[in-house]
């Protein structure tokens, strides 16, 4: 009896809380739509453009210089992990730095850099990000040309083919109007929800008849009205 008369409290808590919300669903959704609204101006006029530019290379470790086995296409599978590691390598990177004359460093621009090997295939994906769409495309080719020559002479690979060089961002990738006005909203009703239950729960005065059976456990016997002509009239006197 005890557990029931707990779920049944648990239950009516519940839904006076839905009925505090909902009696401030227009707030609720004014605020949202001002913190979308917000978050939108942010993402679309105030934060800078990021672009991606890809290239791709397919690498096949060959045990003989004229046939490619079912080993040769397994083996080369496995090792695609390691030509990502050599990829994003200091040595590659402070080399594209060296020979395109960028004024970043080695953690800057492997920031920049994601390497992504597609599941049983060989083909390694090299994106970068950059403000500018020309320097990514830019980028990314020298990235390809050390990170093959690279790949070569420490895998002992015969060649790295180039599967299509970088292109040219013509949209941006980063940052997402849509996914920033999303999140902006989400937040923006969160927080007054928030904001509306902690002063809901933080408010103990007794406002009804009810609220006295409620929390007090004594029964009202009459009820006092309030005279609004009486008090309107004292407030006139104290005027004159």
């Amino acid at each position: 009896m005890e557990n029931q008369k707990n779920n049944d409290e648990i239950e009516i808590d519940l839904l006076e809380l839905l009925s505090v919300l909902l009696g401030r669903i227009w707030l609720i959704i004014s605020v949202g739509i001002f913190c979308g609204a917000g978050c939108f101006a942010i993402s679309r006029f105030i934060l800078t453009p990021v672009y991606e530019s890809s290239t791709r290379i397919y690498i096949l470790n060959k045990t003989e210089s004229q046939t490619v086995t079912y080993s040769d296409v397994q083996l080369g599978t496995q090792l695609t992990k390691d030509y990502a590691e050599l990829i994003n390598s200091r040595y590659v990177l402070e080399e594209v730095i060296q020979k395109l004359s960028l004024d970043m460093e080695y953690k800057d621009l492997l920031r920049k850099v994601s390497v992504d090997t597609p599941a049983d295939t060989r083909i390694v994906s090299i994106t970068v990000e950059d403000t500018d769409p020309v320097q990514a495309m830019g980028i990314a080719n020298c990235i390809r040309e050390a990170a093959s020559s690279h790949i070569q002479n420490v895998m002992d690979i015969e060649a790295v083919n180039v599967v299509e060089t970088a292109n040219m961002p013509t949209e941006k990738a980063g940052p997402s109007c849509t996914k920033w006005t999303l999140a902006g909203a989400i937040a923006g009703c969160l927080l007054v929800c928030i904001i509306v239950l902690i002063r809901y729960l933080m408010d103990d005065t007794i406002k009804s008849s009810e609220d006295v059976e409620k929390y007090l456990g004594l029964s009202t016997l009459a009820l006092i009205p309030v005279a609004e002509d009486g008090t309107d009239a004292k407030k006139k006197k104290k005027k004159r």
